[in-house]
């Protein structure tokens, strides 16, 4: 069966003092997640395992993000998370930018397209 996308949700998240990009993303992937009742599973009768959940984030500095502790946020189904080059750093006046990270979240299933 292919694999069909049925969902993209986007946030934005910061760290405004620590330059901290994993709290960031996290921030970005709350913000995605927490505004929305995702019941794609429920809708398409899948159980909540079989979301396939593709995770994008995009912050200045890709190589500081703890991707396993954004797996964490996931309560079910199967991420996986890829950090790119993006995102924003803004300068502040005392020299350390606050950071902004983008999330893209794609939640896809196994099926038949009917």
């Amino acid at each position: 069966m292919p694999k069909h996308r049925v969902l993209t949700e986007f946030g934005m998240g910061t760290s405004l003092r620590r330059q901290d990009y994993t709290q960031a993303a996290k921030r970005a992937l709350q913000d995605a997640l927490w505004h929305n009742s995702i019941n794609m599973a429920e809708l398409f009768g899948f159980p909540k395992e079989a979301m396939i959940i593709d995770v994008e984030i995009a912050v200045q500095n890709p190589d500081q993000v703890d991707t396993d502790a954004l797996l964490d946020i996931f309560p079910y189904g199967q991420p996986s998370v890829t950090v790119h080059h993006g995102g924003l750093d803004v300068p502040r006046p005392d020299g350390n930018p606050t950071v902004i990270a983008n999330a893209a979240i794609n939640v896809s299933f196994m099926m038949e397209r009917t």
